[in-house]
């Protein structure tokens, strides 16, 4: 038994209540060294997986479509179908992958199993966009049609098992990629910056994806291109594997959902119970104030301070006075109930940032209908392909990033007195913020593009849509790190990749709900005018794309200002907290103090 057992039990309190954290452990399940493992030196390796994974699905997702109809031979509205369900997928499978992780095989094990399920899945495409025999013939020209639809059934299974297994692999490996280089810093003042940087390699990879790696589809083939995005994934993984011996590895705990189902269960059977005003009198409660202070001083936040929200979740926690030994699912810890109170006030938050992905959506679909349909040539004799001006947003934060990191992060500090400049929650509010204005730029121009094909004048250059593309990677760069940051900062010991694969799952849903307002909004349209609707002449001088891009830009300022609501409701649990953790980290000695006086 340890110093802080003994303690707890000087207190009088169970034993559960005061266990000892769980430590970090290195590749051959022994205890971490602090001079050894973790740090930036051992999260660069996790970076490079990062950049290198991102670099490879990110070539195959916004070129498959190309593959799908040109060479599968898919008609044209199956093929679009096939891309979105694939990149749908990708992100909600993120959520199996953070499960896995944080209750059975670990951040490192999940990571090398699904790295290799994804490496496996682009030598597949790659053998298949090769061999002519493994491609399904065009039905279309055929005779024998009944033949033919059996050759593309058989062949098209080959191509749906080597898609799926890189949207399997990817979306497990993507929010465990985020969790795991965030262990290696746990909750210190570098978790930040190793966010920034996280997001530098994703731009990183995203950049060259769009530009060599597709330039290679375009000029030496898909077979070529798929197996370069093969080389680059493996490359990834040797990058991966090599950090192997300077890892700090948290071990799972089990299933995630368990305890959180004992405190609904709990609460529910004990609801005619009077919550008790004291806090103390809650299973746990007496050391809440003293020695889990002491225990959350600790890198390894393992008890989290009460607070009063949903004090109907508080009843779990109620010890019945009768000397009889209560089963988990009749009584929980107050770290139990804490957890799951996070976990509902956080879904406000999550829901508040898929209307910004169902932005981004509009940005890889119709924003390159609209490039399409403008001058896309750059000189005489160079045009620039219209999917390329996605590239145009990576290229900004390539620089933009590190003096985010350099020069705005150390000014705001200063003004605000946070470590990371602005909080993680302001931070995703600017970036909901800066995204309405991409839809206003995009109406803006759209209603100017239309008008001049409509009067016959002068088409457009491809450049006037650069600022839409420029001004949502801005609100992405706030945006998207903010929330990672967010859930993995506010997420208990052993639920951080869980947590950040909510990150991943928001756009997904943004992506589905794009589907269901293009479907929506185009049948309402259509039903008030003689018309096809806004969206649906298939003739974007016919349709009115730009007031379906300013009714997005209405939403997101009214999406915003729900945000605005939430955030501000929404309370930081302080044992969570950096400034909490380095705070009683100098004072050690005073709470060891204050435990010897409460003997």
């Amino acid at each position: 038994m340890n110093d802080m057992e003994k303690e707890g039990r000087k207190l009088g309190e169970d034993p559960i209540s005061a266990a000892p954290e769980e430590v970090s452990v290195d590749w051959r399940g022994r205890p971490c060294k602090p001079n050894k493992h973790g740090g930036m030196s051992a999260a660069i390796f996790v970076l490079g997986l990062q950049a290198f994974e991102m670099m490879a699905i990110a070539a195959v997702g916004n070129n498959l479509i190309t593959y799908v109809f040109n060479e599968m031979h898919f008609p044209l509205s199956k093929s679009a179908n096939i891309v979105t369900n694939f990149i749908g997928t990708v992100f909600f499978l993120s959520l199996l992958g953070g499960f896995l992780s944080d209750s059975y095989l670990g951040s490192f094990s999940t990571m090398l199993i699904c790295g290799l399920v994804e490496l496996s899945g682009f030598i597949l495409l790659s053998i298949q966009a090769y061999l002519p025999q493994l491609r399904p013939p065009n039905c279309n020209m055929i005779s024998d049609e009944g033949h033919c639809q059996e050759a593309m059934g058989y062949k098209s299974l080959i191509f749906f098992v080597a898609l799926y297994l890189v949207a399997l692999g990817s979306g497990c490996l993507k929010p465990n990629i985020i969790s795991h280089g965030a262990d290696q810093f746990k909750r210190s003042k570098k978790l930040s910056t190793y966010f920034n940087a996280a997001y530098f390699a994703f731009c990183m990879g995203e950049l060259i994806a769009l530009t060599l790696l597709i330039w290679v589809q375009t000029h030496s083939g898909m077979d070529v291109g798929f197996g370069a995005s093969a080389a680059v994934m493996a490359i990834g993984m040797i990058s991966f594997i090599s950090g192997t011996p300077r890892y700090r590895n948290t071990p799972p705990r089990g299933s995630i959902f368990t305890p959180i189902a004992q405190v609904f269960v709990a609460a529910i059977s004990k609801r005619k119970q009077i919550c008790p005003s004291n806090i103390e009198m809650l299973y746990g409660g007496s050391q809440n104030n003293v020695q889990n202070r002491l225990l959350s001083a600790s890198p390894n936040v393992t008890n989290l301070l009460h607070t009063d929200k949903f004090r109907l979740l508080d009843k779990a926690c109620i010890k019945i006075q009768d000397g009889r030994k209560e089963s988990p699912w009749k009584l929980c810890t107050i770290t139990q109930v804490e957890q799951v109170k996070i976990l509902i006030s956080v879904i406000p938050i999550f829901a508040c940032t898929i209307m910004f992905n169902t932005i981004l959506a509009q940005l890889q679909t119709f924003s390159v209908q609209q490039g399409a349909a403008m001058n896309t040539h750059f000189t005489k004799t160079l045009k620039i392909p219209p999917a390329s001006l996605q590239s145009i947003p990576y290229i900004m934060l390539i620089f933009l990033v590190p003096l985010y990191e350099t020069l705005f992060v150390p000014t705001a500090r200063k003004i605000t007195g946070t470590e990371s400049g602005i909080t993680p929650l302001q931070r995703v509010g600017v970036g909901l913020f800066t995204a309405t204005f991409s839809m206003v730029a995009a109406a803006v121009v759209e209603k100017k593009r239309r008008d001049n094909a409509l009067s016959g004048n002068q088409t457009l250059s491809i450049f006037w849509i650069a600022p839409q593309f420029l001004i949502f990677g801005l609100s992405e760069m706030f945006t998207a790190v903010g929330l990672i940051e967010f859930f993995y900062s506010q997420s208990l010991e052993g639920m951080q990749s869980f947590l950040t694969a909510m990150t991943y799952c928001s756009y997904s849903f943004g992506f589905y709900l794009s589907s269901i307002l293009v479907s929506l909004v185009n049948r309402i349209t259509s039903s008030s005018s003689r018309h096809g609707g806004w969206l649906g002449e298939n003739d974007l001088n016919k349709d009115r794309l730009d007031l379906f891009y300013w009714m997005l830009g209405g939403l997101s300022l009214v999406n915003f200002s729900n945000y605005l609501f939430w955030s501000s409701w929404y309370s930081y649990n302080p044992s969570l907290s950096p400034s909490f953790v380095s705070q009683h980290e100098s004072h050690g000695e005073d709470l060891e103090n204050m435990i010897n006086t409460s003997k």
